[in-house]
């Protein structure tokens, strides 16, 4: 509760002039502001419901074009902690930062499938991930066709004609039996029941989906083996950006996984299409993996250098507050004057911004404290449009929502209604009754009971009837 009030309290302490001297009470004041919203004003001094003194709104606080300025005692900026920096121009790089995953490289990834069907015999594979170097024997299968096929190639050679024995030799090697084992049953002549599987490269186990005496056939695949000299890192650079990507670029990136140590290399392939769901492009770095410190599935911070632009107006990031309609930055103009300026902002470079609009080269941009800033400015801004839409010297105000004070006798929190018994409402001419009220969607009706003694708030809905708007549990 304590942080919640101090914000009033301190944007109350903004209407300082600067020596630091309390406003004269001579200066006009227009109308009176609810320190918790703004938008609740009073022509004459009121409370708000927890005893808190409503705001003063002075005339030459809003006159003129000081409608977005905010003055400050000098000694108050530097205790508020208000900093500033200057708007430079000059070359500004067009630095992407993005995340990025490791994975296999997609062309050293090895698919064993048989090509006739056939049961496993002596599996040499036991686990996903072991290691395997290209030549080793990674199971023996036993295949009818196999066996077949060695006989029609013994035939052959026992005839003696060529173009047989070559049909018979490619006959073989068609079915997956590699030349070292056609050559051995050439020089034995004597069949061999099983045939031979070997790994084609090196690497290790990524899938593995038989085990010893499965029947396999030619559409299941075996098992998967990957090779770990080489990986890729897939880079998720958001849309935005996504036009300055280009393959070539260098890249640096940093991993969790080894801390402190910064590692380099160049996009080479750029994927065509976005990411439908995570609105990114994939760019593809491709890693040489000695010692194999890289592994599959490791996160990576990525930078992409794609090339400097040059005589760009640029602010910190800092200094920029985006409300979702528009863009704003605080500038300082000195003695304790802060103006808010609506800007344009462009390309995002690390912690600087592009400015295209709205400021100048050496103006002053606040860099801490400036949401502050704007919430008093943008006040004085709404007061000076009141002030403005006056036909004569009476202020235009906003009328305090309607209140009470009223005892809970049931809550039907399915239906999101309180029956209350409440007092007399004097700013609707309610007298005091037993009612059902809808309670609005921002209310909190969990735990609140009934008995409880409640102050609340009313709010008018587009029908025009009223809801309850707010609720506070008395003690």
């Amino acid at each position: 509760m304590r942080t919640w009030l101090a914000i009033p309290l301190l944007l109350g302490a903004l209407t300082l002039l600067p020596g630091g001297t309390p406003l004269a009470e001579e200066r006009e004041i227009l109308f009176y502001r609810n320190p918790m919203n703004p938008e609740v004003t009073s022509p004459e001094p009121a409370k708000d419901w927890m005893g808190m003194d409503y705001i003063p709104v002075y005339a030459d606080e809003v006159s003129g074009e000081d409608g977005m300025v905010v003055r400050i005692d000098p000694a108050l900026v530097q205790n508020l902690g208000v900093r500033t920096e200057p708007v430079s121009r000059g070359r500004l790089w067009r630095r992407i930062d993005a995340v990025g995953n490791i994975g296999y490289d997609e062309a050293r990834i090895s698919h064993i499938h048989m090509r006739s069907e056939g049961w496993i015999e002596d599996l040499r594979v036991h686990f996903v991930g072991e290691r395997f170097a290209a030549g080793d024997v990674l199971f023996e299968i036993y295949a009818p066709a196999l066996v077949n096929a060695q006989e029609e190639f013994l035939q052959a050679l026992r005839t003696g004609q060529n173009t047989l024995i070559a049909s018979s030799r490619e006959r073989l090697h068609l079915l997956g039996v590699d030349e070292l084992q056609v050559r051995e049953l050439e020089r034995s002549r004597k069949v061999r029941p099983r045939i031979t599987v070997r790994a084609p490269r090196d690497g290790v186990v990524t899938d593995l989906n038989a085990r010893h005496g499965m029947f396999v056939t030619p559409a299941m695949e075996v098992m998967s083996l990957a090779d770990l000299s080489s990986l890729w890192l897939l880079v998720e650079v958001p849309e935005r950006q996504s036009a300055w990507v280009a393959v070539g670029q260098p890249v640096e990136l940093r991993l969790p996984a080894l801390p402190g140590e910064l590692f380099e290399g160049r996009i080479d392939y750029l994927y065509p299409g976005l990411d439908a769901r995570t609105r990114t492009l994939r760019a593809r770095v491709q890693l040489d993996n000695p010692g194999e410190r890289f592994r599959p599935d490791m996160f990576a911070s990525v930078r992409i250098f794609a090339g400097p632009r040059d005589d760009v107006l640029s602010i910190p990031r800092a200094a920029l507050i985006r409300t979702g309609r528009a863009e704003r930055v605080i500038v300082a103009e000195g003695e304790g004057r802060f103006r808010a300026v609506e800007v344009s902002s462009g390309m995002e470079s690390g912690d600087w911004v592009e400015i295209r609009e709205g400021l100048e080269e050496g103006e002053r941009v606040v860099v801490s404290g400036q949401f502050l800033l704007d919430s008093e400015a943008s006040i004085k801004a709404s007061a000076s449009r009141l002030r403005g839409a006056q036909t004569d010297a009476e202020p235009v105000v906003v009328e305090p929502a309607p209140e009470g004070m009223a005892t809970i006798t049931a809550v039907k929190a399915d239906a999101r209604v309180l029956t209350l018994d409440h007092e007399p409402i004097e700013a609707l001419g309610w007298p005091a009754m037993v009612m059902d009220l809808d309670v609005g969607a921002a209310v909190d009706l969990e735990g609140l009971a009934v008995g409880d003694r409640i102050h609340f708030t009313l709010e008018q809905g587009e029908d025009g009837g009223y809801r309850i708007g707010s609720i506070h549990v008395l003690e």
